[in-house]
């Protein structure tokens, strides 16, 4: 049997990530966008997008994300995965949070609950979640259920169980945060165990735990996160150059075990976004 291809994501900016703490994070929507089409001819399939204010905070600017999915779908094939987290230590409106489905983006994030983070309390209140789950759903867009905390990852199939998600799931399992699912292979496997067949899954590990929680990921049959808004440092004290950096440090590994790389039509199969035809 062909070893299952590995789809990549990469996540560009975040809303957090400073050009003091590294002058390769994008802020501006043409350096996002400049980093998607980078990451995207690097490797990645799936581009996870934040958009940032004229102040370089992040925002649900909407001007922003039409700009930055405009080129992006102009210059590449990459399934487009929009953020609706708002930001951390802020209680953005529902509506604010659930703009960027109007533009009908493939995926588009559902953070499956409330954790403490170290910029404040990340809010997601069970209303949101509802009104999210609903308005994904007559919008035609496919979920990334990010859990930060097995807990987290139930809630997300109390809301399948309840015909507001439907199938197939994606995850997106967030490691080695502070206060969340620690970076380890035993938490990550018990993360898998909790999923309804059918499933897929991808792995983010935060900081340092980036590389070895891809490494886990990938010999464990899942899919993999990079990129700047989970870690600025291509290795101990050196920042990277840019996404595609992180991006092609991936392709590599999964080289080394004979795991090919899902292009963007691949993972759309994979995704269940396009019915398999293989």
């Amino acid at each position: 049997m062909s070893p299952r291809p590995v789809i990549i994501t990469a996540a560009l900016t975040g809303s957090r990530i400073t050009k003091e703490q590294t002058p390769a994070i994008p802020i501006t929507p043409a350096e996002i966008a400049a980093e998607g089409v980078a990451a995207w001819r690097a490797g990645a399939a799936v581009l996870h997008i934040h958009v940032r204010d004229a102040a370089g905070s992040g925002a649900q600017d909407m001007d922003a994300f039409g700009h930055v999915t405009e080129v992006l779908r102009a210059e590449t094939d990459a399934v487009l995965c929009l953020t609706t987290s708002g930001i951390p230590g802020r209680n953005l409106p529902v509506a604010e949070r659930l703009a960027p489905l109007a533009l009908r983006p493939e995926m588009a994030s559902f953070d499956a609950g409330t954790i403490r983070m170290d910029a404040g309390m990340f809010v997601n209140e069970p209303g949101f979640l509802d009104a999210l789950a609903d308005e994904a759903r007559a919008q035609g867009v496919k979920l990334e259920l990010e859990c930060f905390t097995h807990e987290m990852i139930a809630t997300a199939l109390r809301y399948h169980a309840g015909g507001r998600i439907p199938a197939p799931l994606h995850f997106q399992f967030v490691t080695g945060t502070r206060y969340g699912m620690p970076a380890t292979a035993a938490a990550l496997v018990a993360a898998v165990a909790m999923l309804p067949e059918g499933s897929t899954w991808s792995v983010i590990g935060v900081g340092r735990a980036q590389t070895p929680m891809a490494m886990l990921a990938l010999a464990m049959g899942g899919h993999v996160r990079v990129g700047l808004e989970d870690n600025i440092y291509y290795r101990y004290r050196e920042l990277a150059r840019g996404n595609a950096q992180l991006v092609e440090r991936v392709v590599r590994l999964a080289d080394e075990i004979e795991r090919p790389v899902a292009d963007a039509a691949q993972a759309r199969r994979l995704l269940g976004l396009v019915e398999a035809t293989d």
